[in-house]
Protein backbone atom coordinates (compact mmCIF):
# COMPACT_ATOMS: atom_id res chain seq x y z
CA UNK A 1 0.00 0.00 0.00
CA UNK A 2 1.41 3.66 -1.02
CA UNK A 3 0.05 6.28 0.24
CA UNK A 4 0.42 10.36 0.36
CA UNK A 5 1.73 11.74 3.20
CA UNK A 6 0.74 15.21 3.60
CA UNK A 7 3.59 15.98 5.99
CA UNK A 8 6.47 14.40 3.87
CA UNK A 9 4.56 15.97 0.86
CA UNK A 10 5.26 12.60 -1.04
CA UNK A 11 3.79 9.24 -1.79
CA UNK A 12 5.32 6.47 0.89
CA UNK A 13 5.06 2.54 1.49
CA UNK A 14 2.25 1.84 4.09
CA UNK A 15 4.44 0.65 6.99
CA UNK A 16 2.36 -0.15 10.16
CA UNK A 17 3.07 0.66 13.58
CA UNK A 18 1.80 -2.75 14.71
CA UNK A 19 2.29 -5.43 11.98
CA UNK A 20 -0.62 -6.33 10.40
CA UNK A 21 -2.92 -3.77 11.81
CA UNK A 22 -3.91 -0.52 10.80
CA UNK A 23 -5.25 2.34 13.47
CA UNK A 24 -7.10 5.51 11.47
CA UNK A 25 -8.57 8.74 13.51
CA UNK A 26 -10.17 11.17 10.85
CA UNK A 27 -11.84 14.13 11.89
CA UNK A 28 -15.58 13.86 11.95
CA UNK A 29 -18.55 16.65 11.98
CA UNK A 30 -19.11 19.75 14.29
CA UNK A 31 -23.07 18.71 14.95
CA UNK A 32 -24.88 21.65 14.49
CA UNK A 33 -25.94 21.72 11.17
CA UNK A 34 -26.73 19.45 8.42
CA UNK A 35 -23.90 17.65 6.57
CA UNK A 36 -22.39 19.11 3.26
CA UNK A 37 -20.82 17.36 0.10
CA UNK A 38 -17.52 18.72 1.85
CA UNK A 39 -18.00 16.45 4.97
CA UNK A 40 -19.80 13.58 2.30
CA UNK A 41 -15.85 13.41 0.48
CA UNK A 42 -13.96 13.42 3.38
CA UNK A 43 -16.22 10.44 4.56
CA UNK A 44 -16.27 8.75 1.44
CA UNK A 45 -12.57 8.79 1.11
CA UNK A 46 -11.59 7.52 4.63
CA UNK A 47 -14.17 4.68 3.99
CA UNK A 48 -12.02 3.98 0.83
CA UNK A 49 -8.84 3.85 2.93
CA UNK A 50 -10.66 1.19 5.32
CA UNK A 51 -12.34 -0.48 2.58
CA UNK A 52 -8.85 -0.91 1.12
CA UNK A 53 -7.07 -1.82 4.05
CA UNK A 54 -9.19 -4.69 4.60
CA UNK A 55 -9.20 -5.90 1.35
CA UNK A 56 -5.17 -6.16 1.38
CA UNK A 57 -5.48 -8.07 4.65
CA UNK A 58 -4.70 -5.60 7.53
CA UNK A 59 -7.19 -5.16 10.90
CA UNK A 60 -8.29 -2.05 10.44
CA UNK A 61 -9.77 0.17 13.65
CA UNK A 62 -11.17 3.12 12.22
CA UNK A 63 -12.06 6.08 14.88
CA UNK A 64 -13.87 9.11 13.74
CA UNK A 65 -15.17 11.46 16.72
CA UNK A 66 -18.29 14.42 16.65
CA UNK A 67 -17.32 17.70 17.98
CA UNK A 68 -20.62 18.13 20.20
CA UNK A 69 -19.46 21.36 22.00
CA UNK A 70 -18.35 24.09 20.40
CA UNK A 71 -18.75 28.08 19.90
CA UNK A 72 -21.61 27.73 16.42
CA UNK A 73 -23.70 24.91 18.94
CA UNK A 74 -23.65 27.27 21.53
CA UNK A 75 -24.93 29.94 19.15
CA UNK A 76 -27.39 27.26 17.85
CA UNK A 77 -28.77 26.57 21.36
CA UNK A 78 -29.36 30.06 21.98
CA UNK A 79 -30.70 30.54 18.86
CA UNK A 80 -33.51 27.45 18.89
CA UNK A 81 -33.48 27.08 22.87
CA UNK A 82 -33.14 23.00 22.31
CA UNK A 83 -30.55 21.11 24.89
CA UNK A 84 -27.19 20.39 23.76
CA UNK A 85 -28.14 16.77 23.83
CA UNK A 86 -31.29 17.49 21.36
CA UNK A 87 -29.31 19.67 19.32
CA UNK A 88 -26.12 17.15 18.99
CA UNK A 89 -28.30 13.95 19.30
CA UNK A 90 -30.91 15.17 15.89
CA UNK A 91 -27.09 16.06 13.90
CA UNK A 92 -25.65 13.26 14.67
CA UNK A 93 -28.34 11.21 13.61
CA UNK A 94 -28.65 12.76 10.46
CA UNK A 95 -25.02 12.39 9.73
CA UNK A 96 -25.26 9.49 10.07
CA UNK A 97 -28.15 8.27 8.24
CA UNK A 98 -26.83 10.56 4.70
CA UNK A 99 -23.21 8.82 5.32
CA UNK A 100 -25.16 5.27 5.37
CA UNK A 101 -27.12 6.24 2.05
CA UNK A 102 -24.00 6.78 0.55
CA UNK A 103 -22.71 3.48 1.60
CA UNK A 104 -20.05 4.74 4.28
CA UNK A 105 -19.68 1.96 6.84
CA UNK A 106 -20.00 3.37 10.51
CA UNK A 107 -16.51 3.78 12.28
CA UNK A 108 -15.08 1.53 14.90
CA UNK A 109 -14.89 4.04 17.50
CA UNK A 110 -17.13 7.15 17.23
CA UNK A 111 -16.45 9.37 20.46
CA UNK A 112 -17.52 12.68 21.23
CA UNK A 113 -16.16 15.72 23.11
CA UNK A 114 -18.58 15.28 25.76
CA UNK A 115 -17.88 12.05 26.97
CA UNK A 116 -14.10 12.38 26.39
CA UNK A 117 -13.93 15.25 28.97
CA UNK A 118 -11.99 12.78 31.82
CA UNK A 119 -9.60 12.14 29.21
CA UNK A 120 -9.38 16.16 28.19
CA UNK A 121 -8.72 16.75 31.51
CA UNK A 122 -6.33 14.76 32.26
CA UNK A 123 -4.24 15.81 29.33
CA UNK A 124 -4.95 19.13 29.67
CA UNK A 125 -3.26 18.89 33.37
CA UNK A 126 -0.58 17.26 32.19
CA UNK A 127 0.96 19.76 29.89
CA UNK A 128 0.10 22.64 32.98
CA UNK A 129 2.39 20.41 35.12
CA UNK A 130 5.44 20.48 32.08
CA UNK A 131 5.13 23.77 31.92
CA UNK A 132 3.77 23.45 28.38
CA UNK A 133 0.62 25.08 28.99
CA UNK A 134 -1.19 28.23 31.41
CA UNK A 135 -4.02 29.84 32.96
CA UNK A 136 -4.79 33.46 31.79
CA UNK A 137 -6.33 35.95 34.63
CA UNK A 138 -9.94 34.82 33.31
CA UNK A 139 -9.50 30.90 34.00
CA UNK A 140 -8.88 29.89 30.22
CA UNK A 141 -5.67 27.73 29.19
CA UNK A 142 -4.04 28.20 26.46
CA UNK A 143 -0.72 25.68 24.94
CA UNK A 144 2.36 27.34 24.56
CA UNK A 145 3.26 26.91 21.01
CA UNK A 146 6.73 27.93 21.76
CA UNK A 147 7.00 25.26 24.35
CA UNK A 148 7.39 22.83 21.52
CA UNK A 149 10.69 23.50 19.14
CA UNK A 150 9.12 20.89 16.35
CA UNK A 151 6.01 23.36 16.08
CA UNK A 152 5.04 24.27 12.46
CA UNK A 153 6.78 20.71 11.15
CA UNK A 154 3.53 19.06 9.86
CA UNK A 155 2.31 22.00 7.65
CA UNK A 156 5.11 23.64 7.25
CA UNK A 157 3.12 26.51 7.57
CA UNK A 158 5.55 28.59 9.66
CA UNK A 159 8.80 28.05 7.33
CA UNK A 160 12.01 26.50 8.68
CA UNK A 161 13.60 29.79 9.50
CA UNK A 162 15.09 29.90 13.46
CA UNK A 163 14.50 33.67 13.58
CA UNK A 164 11.45 33.91 12.18
CA UNK A 165 10.16 31.24 14.58
CA UNK A 166 12.01 33.32 17.40
CA UNK A 167 10.22 36.92 16.32
CA UNK A 168 7.14 35.28 16.44
CA UNK A 169 7.86 34.02 20.36
CA UNK A 170 8.86 37.09 21.55
CA UNK A 171 5.21 38.72 20.39
CA UNK A 172 2.69 39.40 23.24
CA UNK A 173 -0.78 39.35 22.26
CA UNK A 174 -3.47 39.96 24.72
CA UNK A 175 -3.79 37.26 27.44
CA UNK A 176 -1.27 35.20 25.22
CA UNK A 177 2.23 34.84 25.68
CA UNK A 178 2.33 34.12 21.76
CA UNK A 179 0.23 34.82 18.59
CA UNK A 180 0.20 31.23 17.66
CA UNK A 181 -0.72 30.30 21.49
CA UNK A 182 -4.25 28.54 21.20
CA UNK A 183 -6.71 27.44 23.80
CA UNK A 184 -7.05 24.02 25.52
CA UNK A 185 -10.18 24.82 28.08
CA UNK A 186 -12.64 28.20 27.79
CA UNK A 187 -13.84 29.15 31.25
CA UNK A 188 -17.21 29.37 31.61
CA UNK A 189 -18.04 33.40 29.94
CA UNK A 190 -21.57 33.69 31.87
CA UNK A 191 -25.22 33.32 30.99
CA UNK A 192 -25.96 31.88 27.42
CA UNK A 193 -22.43 29.33 27.53
CA UNK A 194 -22.36 25.66 27.95
CA UNK A 195 -20.01 24.81 30.54
CA UNK A 196 -18.64 21.39 32.65
CA UNK A 197 -17.74 21.61 36.32
CA UNK A 198 -13.84 19.83 36.15
CA UNK A 199 -10.88 20.50 38.19
CA UNK A 200 -9.63 22.89 35.73
CA UNK A 201 -12.88 25.19 36.64
CA UNK A 202 -16.00 25.63 35.02
CA UNK A 203 -15.87 25.73 31.30
CA UNK A 204 -15.55 23.74 27.99
CA UNK A 205 -12.78 22.34 26.26
CA UNK A 206 -10.97 24.12 23.17
CA UNK A 207 -10.94 22.56 19.84
CA UNK A 208 -7.73 21.02 19.38
CA UNK A 209 -7.52 19.29 22.54
CA UNK A 210 -10.56 17.00 21.94
CA UNK A 211 -8.92 14.94 18.87
CA UNK A 212 -5.89 14.32 20.92
CA UNK A 213 -7.42 13.29 24.22
CA UNK A 214 -9.70 10.78 22.05
CA UNK A 215 -6.78 9.30 20.07
CA UNK A 216 -4.61 8.66 23.07
CA UNK A 217 -7.76 7.23 25.03
CA UNK A 218 -8.81 4.72 22.26
CA UNK A 219 -5.54 3.92 20.72
CA UNK A 220 -2.42 2.51 22.18
CA UNK A 221 -0.04 2.84 20.15
CA UNK A 222 3.69 1.62 19.93
CA UNK A 223 5.29 4.07 22.05
CA UNK A 224 6.74 5.78 19.07
CA UNK A 225 3.41 6.91 17.49
CA UNK A 226 -0.29 6.49 18.96
CA UNK A 227 -1.72 5.53 15.54
CA UNK A 228 -0.91 5.13 11.97
CA UNK A 229 -2.89 7.52 9.69
CA UNK A 230 -4.64 10.76 11.11
CA UNK A 231 -6.63 12.11 8.45
CA UNK A 232 -9.47 14.79 7.69
CA UNK A 233 -10.01 17.59 5.11
CA UNK A 234 -7.42 20.03 3.51
CA UNK A 235 -8.36 22.54 5.86
CA UNK A 236 -7.68 20.93 9.13
CA UNK A 237 -3.96 20.87 8.05
CA UNK A 238 -3.35 24.12 9.85
CA UNK A 239 -3.86 25.40 12.66
CA UNK A 240 -5.79 21.92 13.81
CA UNK A 241 -3.88 19.02 12.84
CA UNK A 242 -0.70 21.57 13.78
CA UNK A 243 -1.94 21.84 16.90
CA UNK A 244 -3.24 18.20 17.90
CA UNK A 245 0.86 17.26 17.03
CA UNK A 246 2.31 19.93 19.18
CA UNK A 247 0.12 18.96 22.01
CA UNK A 248 0.32 15.48 21.97
CA UNK A 249 4.09 15.80 21.40
CA UNK A 250 4.17 17.78 24.80
CA UNK A 251 2.09 15.88 26.69
CA UNK A 252 3.05 12.19 25.51
CA UNK A 253 6.92 12.90 24.29
CA UNK A 254 5.43 10.64 21.36
CA UNK A 255 4.08 11.56 18.16
CA UNK A 256 0.43 11.37 17.65
CA UNK A 257 0.12 9.82 13.69
CA UNK A 258 3.15 7.93 11.70
CA UNK A 259 1.21 9.50 8.70
CA UNK A 260 -1.05 12.05 7.67
CA UNK A 261 -3.83 12.06 4.90
CA UNK A 262 -5.65 14.94 3.36
CA UNK A 263 -8.63 14.91 1.15
CA UNK A 264 -9.79 18.03 -1.36
CA UNK A 265 -12.20 20.77 -1.07
CA UNK A 266 -15.65 20.28 -3.12
CA UNK A 267 -16.48 23.31 -5.26
CA UNK A 268 -19.79 24.12 -6.23
CA UNK A 269 -20.45 25.23 -10.09
CA UNK A 270 -22.67 27.20 -10.34
CA UNK A 271 -23.28 27.19 -13.99
CA UNK A 272 -23.62 24.00 -14.07
CA UNK A 273 -26.19 23.41 -11.55
CA UNK A 274 -30.28 23.39 -12.19
CA UNK A 275 -32.32 24.78 -10.07
CA UNK A 276 -33.68 21.98 -8.38
CA UNK A 277 -30.46 21.99 -6.93
CA UNK A 278 -29.43 25.26 -7.31
CA UNK A 279 -25.93 25.70 -5.13
CA UNK A 280 -26.80 24.18 -2.49
CA UNK A 281 -23.87 22.98 -0.67
CA UNK A 282 -26.31 20.59 1.93
CA UNK A 283 -25.87 16.77 1.04
CA UNK A 284 -29.73 16.31 1.86
CA UNK A 285 -30.55 18.14 -1.07
CA UNK A 286 -28.49 16.20 -3.63
CA UNK A 287 -29.98 13.04 -1.83
CA UNK A 288 -33.31 14.34 -2.15
CA UNK A 289 -32.93 14.10 -5.82
CA UNK A 290 -30.42 11.65 -6.84
CA UNK A 291 -29.48 7.93 -5.18
CA UNK A 292 -27.03 8.28 -2.58
CA UNK A 293 -25.05 5.06 -4.68
CA UNK A 294 -24.93 7.53 -7.57
CA UNK A 295 -23.28 9.95 -5.56
CA UNK A 296 -21.19 8.17 -4.43
CA UNK A 297 -19.74 6.74 -7.54
CA UNK A 298 -19.38 10.47 -8.95
CA UNK A 299 -17.76 11.94 -6.21
CA UNK A 300 -14.88 9.04 -5.69
CA UNK A 301 -14.60 9.73 -9.84
CA UNK A 302 -12.11 12.24 -8.64
CA UNK A 303 -8.87 11.03 -6.51
CA UNK A 304 -9.03 12.20 -3.04
CA UNK A 305 -6.36 14.56 -3.02
CA UNK A 306 -7.64 16.74 -5.49
CA UNK A 307 -10.43 19.15 -5.28
CA UNK A 308 -13.87 18.29 -6.85
CA UNK A 309 -16.04 20.32 -8.86
CA UNK A 310 -19.47 19.55 -8.23
CA UNK A 311 -21.49 19.68 -11.42
CA UNK A 312 -24.70 18.01 -12.83
CA UNK A 313 -23.61 17.91 -15.71
CA UNK A 314 -20.83 15.59 -15.35
CA UNK A 315 -23.07 13.54 -12.10
CA UNK A 316 -25.35 13.00 -15.41
CA UNK A 317 -22.24 11.70 -17.05
CA UNK A 318 -21.26 9.35 -13.97
CA UNK A 319 -24.89 8.24 -13.91
CA UNK A 320 -24.66 7.16 -17.37
CA UNK A 321 -21.22 5.25 -16.89
CA UNK A 322 -22.95 3.50 -13.43
CA UNK A 323 -26.19 2.28 -15.55
CA UNK A 324 -23.77 0.40 -17.77
CA UNK A 325 -22.51 -1.82 -14.65
CA UNK A 326 -26.40 -2.24 -13.90
CA UNK A 327 -27.32 -2.43 -17.04
CA UNK A 328 -24.72 -5.79 -17.24
CA UNK A 329 -26.23 -7.05 -13.43
CA UNK A 330 -29.66 -7.30 -14.96
CA UNK A 331 -28.52 -9.62 -17.76
CA UNK A 332 -26.93 -11.21 -14.98
CA UNK A 333 -30.08 -11.55 -12.70
CA UNK A 334 -31.45 -13.73 -11.54
CA UNK A 335 -28.16 -15.83 -10.52
CA UNK A 336 -25.91 -17.33 -8.12
CA UNK A 337 -22.64 -15.55 -6.65
CA UNK A 338 -19.53 -17.08 -8.03
CA UNK A 339 -15.65 -16.35 -7.21
CA UNK A 340 -14.65 -12.98 -8.53
CA UNK A 341 -11.63 -13.59 -11.17
CA UNK A 342 -8.52 -13.43 -9.79
CA UNK A 343 -7.26 -11.11 -12.09
CA UNK A 344 -9.70 -8.69 -11.98
CA UNK A 345 -9.39 -8.42 -8.40
CA UNK A 346 -5.75 -8.04 -8.03
CA UNK A 347 -5.83 -5.32 -10.53
CA UNK A 348 -8.59 -3.55 -8.67
CA UNK A 349 -6.39 -3.71 -5.70
CA UNK A 350 -3.23 -2.78 -6.83
CA UNK A 351 -4.88 0.56 -8.12
CA UNK A 352 -6.42 1.01 -4.95
CA UNK A 353 -2.99 0.25 -3.21
CA UNK A 354 -1.28 3.15 -5.49
CA UNK A 355 -2.85 5.90 -2.69
CA UNK A 356 -6.44 5.28 -3.02
CA UNK A 357 -6.47 5.50 -7.33
CA UNK A 358 -9.90 5.46 -7.60
CA UNK A 359 -9.63 7.03 -11.50
CA UNK A 360 -7.84 3.70 -12.30
CA UNK A 361 -10.16 1.40 -10.53
CA UNK A 362 -12.98 3.07 -12.04
CA UNK A 363 -11.99 2.50 -16.23
CA UNK A 364 -10.57 -1.42 -14.26
CA UNK A 365 -14.25 -1.56 -13.69
CA UNK A 366 -15.18 0.00 -17.12
CA UNK A 367 -13.27 -2.68 -19.00
CA UNK A 368 -14.88 -5.86 -17.36
CA UNK A 369 -17.98 -4.48 -18.01
CA UNK A 370 -17.43 -3.90 -21.40
CA UNK A 371 -15.69 -7.44 -22.08
CA UNK A 372 -18.09 -9.09 -20.03
CA UNK A 373 -20.66 -8.07 -22.28
CA UNK A 374 -19.12 -9.11 -25.63
CA UNK A 375 -18.46 -12.22 -23.86
CA UNK A 376 -22.25 -12.52 -23.07
CA UNK A 377 -22.42 -12.07 -26.56
CA UNK A 378 -20.81 -14.92 -27.39
CA UNK A 379 -22.45 -17.47 -24.84
CA UNK A 380 -25.32 -16.15 -23.38
CA UNK A 381 -25.88 -18.94 -21.11
CA UNK A 382 -22.56 -19.72 -19.88
CA UNK A 383 -23.73 -20.03 -16.34
CA UNK A 384 -20.09 -20.21 -15.30
CA UNK A 385 -19.54 -16.95 -17.06
CA UNK A 386 -22.52 -15.32 -15.32
CA UNK A 387 -21.67 -16.58 -11.94
CA UNK A 388 -17.63 -15.35 -12.15
CA UNK A 389 -19.18 -12.09 -13.39
CA UNK A 390 -21.70 -11.38 -10.24
CA UNK A 391 -18.58 -12.64 -8.12
CA UNK A 392 -16.86 -9.29 -9.86
CA UNK A 393 -19.74 -7.17 -9.25
CA UNK A 394 -19.55 -8.32 -5.48
CA UNK A 395 -16.31 -7.59 -5.20
CA UNK A 396 -16.94 -4.30 -6.63
CA UNK A 397 -19.36 -3.56 -4.36
CA UNK A 398 -16.83 -4.82 -1.46
CA UNK A 399 -14.13 -2.57 -2.07
CA UNK A 400 -15.42 0.13 -3.94
CA UNK A 401 -19.05 1.03 -2.73
CA UNK A 402 -21.07 0.40 -5.45
CA UNK A 403 -23.26 -2.10 -7.50
CA UNK A 404 -24.61 -3.70 -4.64
CA UNK A 405 -28.08 -2.35 -5.50
CA UNK A 406 -31.10 -4.73 -7.37
CA UNK A 407 -30.69 -3.75 -10.99
CA UNK A 408 -34.18 -3.67 -11.60
CA UNK A 409 -34.48 -0.81 -8.93
CA UNK A 410 -31.65 0.99 -10.30
CA UNK A 411 -33.87 1.81 -12.91
CA UNK A 412 -37.16 2.91 -11.13
CA UNK A 413 -35.25 5.47 -9.09
CA UNK A 414 -36.96 9.10 -9.18
CA UNK A 415 -40.44 7.39 -9.42
CA UNK A 416 -42.97 8.72 -6.68
CA UNK A 417 -45.06 5.83 -4.55
CA UNK A 418 -47.78 7.16 -5.86
CA UNK A 419 -46.63 6.63 -9.35
CA UNK A 420 -45.50 3.27 -8.26
CA UNK A 421 -48.51 2.08 -7.38
CA UNK A 422 -50.51 3.18 -10.44
CA UNK A 423 -47.43 1.61 -12.86
CA UNK A 424 -48.10 -2.05 -10.55
CA UNK A 425 -51.58 -1.53 -11.07
CA UNK A 426 -51.15 -1.14 -14.36
CA UNK A 427 -48.96 -4.61 -14.61
CA UNK A 428 -51.69 -6.39 -12.89
CA UNK A 429 -54.43 -5.42 -15.16
CA UNK A 430 -51.66 -6.34 -18.43
CA UNK A 431 -51.23 -9.99 -16.55
CA UNK A 432 -54.84 -9.93 -16.18
CA UNK A 433 -55.80 -9.54 -20.17
CA UNK A 434 -52.85 -11.93 -20.74
CA UNK A 435 -54.20 -14.39 -18.93
CA UNK A 436 -57.34 -13.97 -20.81
CA UNK A 437 -55.36 -14.08 -24.26
CA UNK A 438 -56.83 -10.61 -24.80
CA UNK A 439 -53.16 -9.67 -26.21
CA UNK A 440 -54.64 -6.22 -27.41
CA UNK A 441 -55.54 -4.71 -24.42
CA UNK A 442 -52.49 -6.06 -22.73
CA UNK A 443 -50.34 -4.27 -25.74
CA UNK A 444 -51.97 -1.15 -25.25
CA UNK A 445 -51.29 -0.88 -21.60
CA UNK A 446 -47.95 -1.65 -22.19
CA UNK A 447 -47.92 1.66 -25.07
CA UNK A 448 -49.61 3.54 -22.61
CA UNK A 449 -46.92 2.80 -20.03
CA UNK A 450 -44.12 3.57 -22.12
CA UNK A 451 -45.77 6.62 -23.33
CA UNK A 452 -45.42 7.70 -19.72
CA UNK A 453 -41.78 7.13 -19.54
CA UNK A 454 -42.04 3.89 -18.20
CA UNK A 455 -40.54 0.56 -20.18
CA UNK A 456 -41.80 -3.21 -19.27
CA UNK A 457 -39.92 -6.81 -19.88
CA UNK A 458 -41.51 -9.52 -19.55
CA UNK A 459 -38.87 -12.22 -17.58
CA UNK A 460 -38.90 -15.58 -15.87
CA UNK A 461 -39.50 -13.81 -12.84
CA UNK A 462 -42.35 -12.07 -14.09
CA UNK A 463 -43.02 -8.55 -15.74
CA UNK A 464 -40.49 -6.18 -14.69
CA UNK A 465 -40.58 -2.40 -15.17
CA UNK A 466 -38.03 0.67 -15.26
CA UNK A 467 -38.00 4.28 -16.00
CA UNK A 468 -36.66 5.47 -19.26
Amino acid sequence: MQIFDSVKKAKVPFEPIRPGEASIYVCGPTVYDEAHLGHARSALSFDLLSRTLRSLGYKVTLAKNFTDIDDKIIKKINETGQSLQELTDYYIQRYLEEMAALGVRRADIEPKATESLDAIQAMVEGLIEKGCAYRTESGDVYFDTCKDEHYGEISHMLGDEEEARSRLCEIKTGEKRHPRDFALWKACSGEGDVCFDTELGSGRPGWHIECSAMIEKHFQGNGEYTIDIHGGGADLLFPHHENEAAQTRCATGHEIAKYWMHNGFVQIDGEKMSKSLGNSFFLKDALAIYPGELLRFYLIGVHYRNDFNFNEVDLQAAKKRLDKLYRLKKRLTPGKVGEAEAGFVQALKEAMADDLNTSKALAIVDEMVSAANEALDANPRDKVLKRTLLGNIAFIDELLGFGGSDPYAWFQHGVSEEERQEIEAKIAERDAAKKAKDFSKADTIRDELKEKGIALMDTPEGTKWEKL
